[in-house]
């Protein structure tokens, strides 16, 4: 991986030579068949532009001009595609730079991913070189490109470019696997169109969010898949799906590694359940990416959203089959993706009664059975009273069976009924001839999204009513306030000066207290008599805990005390918890105990904040106390977030309904628990350079307030901060 220093995203135009070139020079050109140097200018037979081989063992290769060098060419080439071993890369990139390149693509491997120091050095010494000279580089270790709007399949894969040939499709496809990203291209060969195939390959410069800002800059792409295993900078990640989601052009993406764990073991509940998996989920939620968990469904949510106009009533679906029992799986599968099934209206319904036999069934679903298969005129009139029904964002059109008589037409009347329509129509190809009479047709239109299981159409249309709706709501939002005060990130920064480790409970509560936090911050004392005199001062009841950077969950080690009404039972409290902690961890320093107020009963939540390696802080928030890692009811984002984020994350949560006076109980203070989470974020957001892991809990929501009972900070180490 190279060493050089993290950058802004490549702006489209810093790209727009080498994704989009009007010349191309192959590095070792060859006639070998089956070599790379062979394979890519066959790949270019579609290409209209100027193709140069560049090898001094040919004058021509494969019918296209060869030249000895790139300093031979005559012009400055777009495009410098290097085919030869890794030994020439650096000379070559060297060479690409002195005439000008716009870009170039390397494919040979042996570099970081080897894991070797030295190769590990040569990959960053390419990244250094392409930076200097303002060239990107893609690769090492790349398949390479295709744009299949010009013909410039830039890569070695086998008969690319007769593929692509006539599949110009609205689709962006970026990966970092090459083969993998090569699977989903395939998708051609049964009709599906593609606008670009971007693989970055080791990423030394050009990485996926380079991509990703590019095909979001793309007027003829309208959705974009993204197949990676990792990233080295979740804020450049971010920015590339920001702008993405800005262009109205969603990202879909599926990221393979989930077993990855946390980069380091936490102290605190919230690092406990938050992972790198954690992180990302957040991270794709924040800027508007649509997470896929199936590879096979990429392509069917791409299309679902790159052929479909936006929906016109929120979640809404209208399933029109001719099977009563195709109708009801894809109804059970709409109630699981969470979709609503309206009634049909009323026009709907008696005009599709004109046509339905009576042992048929005109509702939603409907089983119009297949007497109104019979006639093309009566089979259009149905799909058209659905697509008008107003009740419906989405039309399901289950397909039961293929027969190469009959179903090629079908095909043709949906697509027509499509293209006059402003309602989205979707197909379901229910039948185990995957390929049968038809599909090709659905799956080539620009208007119908074909899916070949229920589950995954109705999980797709899902995805695509949240995020349109969630960026309307997004561009119809005020611009962010901080509610912090504004001078809370220099205070925080005082109390933290020379700690390291675990912050004591009294010093993070009066961090939190800078951020406008509620506490039951008391006092902290050294013997059980000065805690008697304490609770005399405060009041009863009160409570009394351990007080020890060492033991940060304090109940674990019997190092709590609750609602003691007299200063007897307080010194009593504080030899026991004192004694019970030596017991738990002989070794650990024990500062004594504090003494705070007994804050009463409340619902305990949670809210804190772990510090990933990529993404920064991960905000997490859900139902607290003691079985909080067993109930593991919990939600995520990254920060900051606004009060209203931060009760869409309560609302989210499986608890909520027991926040807003379930069977009679009082309805708690959710405003105040959001503005709480809101400034934990706030904090996080300030201080991610120096703070490692925050947890708030329990949190104690009543139908006034919410209170932070027990604070636990852990400051990072110096390893940690560099």
């Amino acid at each position: 991986m190279s060493t050089t220093a993290p950058r802004a995203v490549y702006q489209a135009g810093h790209l727009e030579r080498l994704a989009n070139p009007r010349s191309i020079a192959v590095v070792g050109a060859s006639e070998r068949p089956g070599s790379f140097g062979a394979r890519t200018l066959e790949n270019l037979a579609g290409f209209a532009g100027p193709v140069t081989g560049v090898n001094p063992k040919y004058a021509t290769v494969l019918g296209r001009p060869c030249v000895p060098s790139l300093a031979d060419l005559d012009g400055e080439p777009d495009a410098v595609i290097i085919c030869t071993p890794r030994t020439t890369v650096s000379g070559t990139l060297a060479e690409a730079a002195k005439v000008r390149a716009g870009g170039a693509v390397v494919y040979a491997s042996g570099f970081a991913e080897t894991g070797k120091p030295d190769r590990v050095a040569d990959q960053a010494r390419l990244a250094e070189l392409a930076r200097s000279a303002g060239m990107p580089v893609v690769g090492p270790n790349c398949v390479g490109l295709v744009n299949v709007r010009s013909g410039a399949a830039m890569n070695f894969m086998n008969d690319c470019g007769d593929m692509i040939d006539g599949h110009e499709g609205p689709i962006a496809i970026v990966s970092q696997s090459g083969a993998l990203g090569y699977t989903v291209l395939q998708g051609m060969v049964r009709g599906a169109g593609f606008s670009h195939y971007l693989a970055s390959g080791n990423s030394a410069d050009v990485e996926v969010c380079d991509f990703i800002a590019y095909a979001a800059a793309q007027p003829d792409v309208r959705a974009i898949i993204c197949l990676f295993e990792g990233i080295k900078d979740g804020g450049r990640f971010g920015e590339a799906a920001r702008l993405a989601q800005a262009a109205g052009k969603p990202l879909i993406a599926y990221k393979a590694g989930n077993a990855v764990v946390s980069r380091q073991a936490a102290m605190s509940h919230t690092g406990t359940l938050t992972g790198s998996l954690d992180a990302y989920r957040a991270a794709f939620e924040s800027a508007g990416v649509v997470a896929v968990n199936d590879l096979e469904a990429m392509l069917e949510f791409a299309g679902m959203f790159a052929k479909t106009p936006p929906p016109r009533r929120g979640r809404s679906v209208g399933i029109m089959a001719t099977s009563g029992g195709a109708g009801v799986i894809n109804a059970d599968k709409a109630e699981e993706s969470g979709l609503e099934i309206p009634e049909l209206s009323p026009a709907t319904t008696d005009l599709l009664s004109e046509y339905v036999p009576d042992f048929g069934s005109v509702r939603n679903p409907a089983d119009l059975t297949a007497e109104v298969l019979k006639d093309d005129t009566t089979f259009a009139s149905c799909i058209r009273a659905f697509a008008d029904d107003p009740n419906f964002s989405a039309v399901v059109v289950p397909l039961v069976f293929a027969h190469p008589g009959s179903a090629g037409q079908r095909s043709s009347v949906i697509t027509d009924v499509a293209a006059t329509t402003g309602t989205a129509i979707v197909t379901v190809w229910m039948n185990d001839w995957l390929e049968g009479p038809g599909s090709a047709h659905l799956d080539a239109d620009p208007r119908v999204p074909l899916f070949r299981s229920p589950g995954r159409c109705m999980d797709a249309i899902s995805a695509w009513a949240d995020w349109h709706e969630r960026r309307e709501r997004a561009l119809a939002a005020p611009p962010a306030r901080r509610v912090s005060p504004a001078d809370a990130g220099a205070r925080a920064r005082e109390i933290l000066a020379g700690t390291d480790g675990v912050l004591r409970e009294d010093p993070a509560k009066r961090l939190l207290e800078a951020y406008g936090i509620r506490t039951s911050r008391g006092r902290a004392v050294a013997t059980p008599d000065e805690a008697a005199a304490a609770a005399d001062e405060i009041g009863y009841p009160v409570v009394v805990k351990i007080d020890s950077a060492d033991l940060p969950h304090k109940t674990e080690a019997g190092g709590v005390r609750l609602n003691l009404g007299a200063a007897d039972e307080v010194r009593e409290a504080a030899r026991g918890v004192l004694d019970s902690a030596r017991r738990h961890a002989p070794g650990a320093i024990l500062d004594g105990v504090i003494v705070e107020p007994m804050v009463g009963s409340g619902f305990e939540l949670v809210a804190g904040f772990t510090n990933d390696a990529q993404f920064g802080p991960v905000l997490l928030v859900g139902q607290g106390g003691v079985w909080v890692e067993v109930l593991r009811d919990v939600a995520r984002s990254l920060v900051p977030v606004t009060p209203q984020k931060a009760r869409g994350l309560i609302e989210s949560l499986r608890c909520y309904p027991l926040l807003t006076g379930h069977r009679g109980a009082p309805e708690l203070a959710v405003d105040a628990a959001a503005d709480l989470v809101c400034r934990v974020s706030e904090l996080a957001d300030d201080l991610r350079d120096v703070v490692a892991e925050l947890d708030a809990n329990p949190v104690l929501l009543s139908p006034a307030t919410a209170v932070a009972a027990d604070a636990l900070i852990r400051v990072k180490a110096r390893q940690e901060g560099e």
